[in-house]
């Protein structure tokens, strides 16, 4: 169990691999990031639409 192992992460390191024993998703995102902050919308400033009758051809 080592460098050509490629069942552990070392192995994946090695061989620039990915799979379980190291996920591509640990890589692309630092760790204890935060997310980007939700915009919520104004509860005050909802505009309601008119209906729209659909007349038959």
């Amino acid at each position: 169990m080592g460098k050509g192992d490629r069942k552990t992460a070392k192995g994946k390191r090695y061989n620039a691999s990915y799979g379980n024993a190291r996920p591509h998703a640990a890589v692309t995102k630092a760790a204890g990031t935060a997310a980007a902050p939700v915009v919520k919308k104004a509860a005050g400033k909802s505009v309601a639409k008119k209906a729209v009758k659909k007349t038959a051809a």
